[in-house]
């Protein structure tokens, strides 16, 4: 829960924006919708405006054209009204349609399309009166009535223009013919929803930003909203250091577990160990398969004794192992010559063991391994 008095300054999350829309709550522009409708619709009327006036005029002239008997007989002329209305919805049908699919597409473009069965539940708070009033003459209320008027105001003055400038085609329509008439009528009125779509399209261009405005704005949250949300979705600190406590202690017994595979374990000789393993088929450098400081360390050596693992005491290269070089991964290459020449007195150690011969002389590491510069991908450089 936030504290009372916090101002809400932080953008919303991911998880806000989506719990808000499965409440319904999503940025809506009913000018968006209303431009692209009557935009379609009055495309439609001017491009087959005609020929569907054309056989609408047809079809009325049918329906006059009745004799005597076709008006005096109840039952046909059930049938013949049901034929004419059928004719005449399936020639307003692509007009219909595409009105139909301009309505639906137009979500599509802020918001999309949303089904929340949380916003169809009742809310009872609607039906007060009191609170109807409160929004009306509240200052959003009073605001929506100005953009109201400035938008009916609008449209007036583009659909006064465009009565002006077809003052005289509207005055001729009389002199034409009947079906022509009833034909440039239809297109001239689709010319006019054109005209009136330009005007709504004006108001939808600057209602959709401030919709998108809006709706940040309302779902804009404290921080502590924030810091709450982080806790929920990733647990308290407590929890985490728990889980960090558990992992650490996973990859501890695991690493144990590696230390009798390892070729040497070089050590500092008490306070640190490390365990190095090389395949030279399947690896580029040797890789430390385990690492330890003081009672860890001391364990690792154990290991290794009771595994039969050779223990190499190099102070400089052990503090440089571990300091630089984490679990599972290769040495860098400043320690390439200093990790080869344990590996090779380990590996003559071996064969002097098993044919026996005198064990070899332990080579000297350089001191200077310790200082040796290290990459900004090492442990001691990423901390």
């Amino acid at each position: 829960m936030a504290e009372s008095g916090q101002e809400r300054t932080e953008l919303p999350t991911q998880k806000r924006r989506d719990e808000a829309r499965r409440k319904g709550q999503i940025p809506r522009s009913q000018e968006l919708n209303a431009a692209a409708v009557v935009l379609i619709a009055g495309a439609g009327l001017h491009f087959l405006g005609s020929g569907i006036a054309n056989g609408l005029f047809d079809m009325m002239q049918a329906g006059l054209s009745l004799s005597r008997a076709q008006a005096l007989d109840e039952s046909r002329m059930v049938g013949i009204f049901a034929g004419l209305m059928s004719s005449a919805l399936a020639a307003c049908a692509p007009v219909l349609g595409l009105t139909l699919v301009a309505a639906l597409l137009a979500p599509l473009s802020i918001g999309g399309w949303n089904l929340s069965f949380g916003a169809l539940a009742p809310d009872f708070t609607r039906l007060s009166p009191v609170a109807g009033l409160q929004r009306v003459f509240s200052t959003r209320g009073l605001a929506e009535l100005a953009k109201a008027f400035a938008k009916f105001a609008l449209v007036a003055v583009f659909a006064v223009i465009f009565l002006w400038a077809k003052y005289s085609e509207l005055l001729n329509l009389g002199a034409e013919p009947t079906a022509a008439a009833v034909g440039h009528a239809v297109s001239l009125a689709g010319q006019g929803l054109l005209i009136c779509a330009a005007a709504l399209a004006l108001i939808a261009a600057v209602d959709v930003p401030l919709q998108l405005w809006q709706h940040t704005q309302k779902l804009k949250m404290t921080r502590e909203e924030i810091r709450e949300e982080m806790k929920e979705s990733e647990g308290s600190p407590e929890t985490r250091q728990r889980i960090r406590h558990a992992q650490q202690a996973l990859a501890k017994r695991r690493m144990m577990h590696d230390v009798p595979k390892a070729d040497v374990v070089v050590v500092n000789p008490t306070h640190f160990a490390v365990a190095l393993r090389y395949d030279d088929k399947r690896m580029r450098a040797p890789i430390v398969v385990a690492k330890g400081a003081d009672l860890i360390a001391a364990r690792i050596r154990e290991i290794a004794q009771e595994s039969r693992v050779p223990i190499f005491e190099a102070p400089p290269l052990a503090r440089a192992l571990y300091r630089n070089v984490d679990i599972g991964e290769p040495i860098p290459a400043t320690l390439y010559v200093a990790v080869a020449q344990v590996l090779t007195y380990v590996y003559q150690l071996r064969t002097a063991r098993g044919t026996g011969a005198a064990p070899p002389v332990p080579p000297s590491i350089d001191p200077a391994v310790e200082s040796a510069g290290f990459g900004p991908d090492s442990p001691q450089a990423r901390h």
